[in-house]
């Protein structure tokens, strides 16, 4: 599993500083404009009202950065529950009714590939998935009906667009270590991505453990994420 992320066209911290900025004031003017693209990221006064807005809680301007990642070799397990986060995403997934998944790979967690009977009756299983399902499209069945036989674990990948405000709750979410294992890695994956693009929105983000030394979880893991291994990892 891997995602990569696309160039914004406009840089998300500037677009939601600049969103921020046009909330206090009554208009911006061009020499506005020109100031707040031209400010260094390291001026933490020159980020003032965005990081004011982050501080506040005031989100909504963050709906104006948006990013667009291509993920792939995921399973169809771990698509369905990416297709739970609905606002502010748009979602292009690999259609089953016309690309062929006697091609796709499978995702096959380790507490199954660690067993070896397990792992040898789980292999057995998608071969005769496959076959199958290569036996049904060559009867004529459509690929829209034959995909009916395919497992869960079989792989997909899709072009996947988020905004900043929506990002932040998917991270606290799908970073924590009670979030399934295939999406927490995605959401590692996509957030050290995020980072790098957007730093001064994203300086906070990821599970309750780290952001705010509280889990907001009914039952908590047990073992949380300490800041320096958090910071050490969204970092790579």
């Amino acid at each position: 599993m891997e995602c990569l992320l696309f160039r914004p066209m406009i840089d998300p911290d500037y677009i939601a500083n600049i969103a921020a900025y046009q909330c206090t004031k009554t208009a911006i003017t061009p020499d506005d404009f020109d100031r707040l693209m031209s400010l260094d990221k390291d001026d933490e006064n020159g980020f003032k009202p965005l990081r004011n807005a982050l501080k506040s809680g005031h989100h909504s301007v963050l709906e104006h950065a948006n990013f667009t990642f291509y993920v792939y070799d995921i399973s169809r397990v771990t698509l369905a529950q990416l297709t739970r986060h609905r606002v502010g995403v748009a979602f292009s997934v690999s259609s089953q009714r016309y690309t062929d998944i006697f091609d796709t790979g499978i995702v096959i967690p380790t507490t199954i590939s660690d067993n070896e009977e397990l792992h040898a009756k789980f292999l057995d299983l998608i071969n005769d998935s496959k076959e199958l399902y290569k036996e049904m499209v060559e009867a004529g069945v459509p690929k829209e009906d034959a995909r009916y036989s395919a497992v869960e674990g079989t792989t997909t990948s899709l072009l996947l667009t988020m905004n900043a405000r929506e990002l932040l709750h998917f991270f606290e979410l799908r970073c924590c270590n009670r979030a399934q294992w295939e999406i927490r890695e995605l959401a590692d994956q996509m957030l050290s991505c995020v980072k790098q693009a957007a730093p001064i929105i994203f300086e906070n983000a990821g599970p309750s453990c780290v952001t705010e030394g509280a889990c907001h979880e009914l039952k908590s893991c047990g073992t949380p994420r300490t800041e320096d291994e958090w910071t050490s990892m969204t970092s790579q």
